[in-house]
């Protein structure tokens, strides 16, 4: 696998869980927790892993559709 899609990946889903252990501060949080697992779901089509890229872009839909019914 390539090197820069493995770093990429670990910034990718570094970025989710900091989102994500930060959800509670406000609903920005959330809707760049959403980002952080689209990005992870890029991650996820890039590395050739399509089901966790596939799961990744659902986890965005509700954290996206959970930022909506907040904000």
């Amino acid at each position: 696998m390539n090197t820069a899609v493995t770093v990429y990946g670990v910034l990718a889903v570094t970025f989710m869980m900091g989102m994500y252990a930060l959800e509670r501060r406000g609903p920005v949080f959330i809707a760049l927790f959403a980002l952080g697992c689209v990005a992870s779901s890029v991650y996820g089509f890039l590395s050739g892993a399509w089901p966790f890229g596939v799961v990744e872009l659902v986890w965005a839909g509700i954290a996206w559709r959970r930022f909506r019914t907040t904000a």
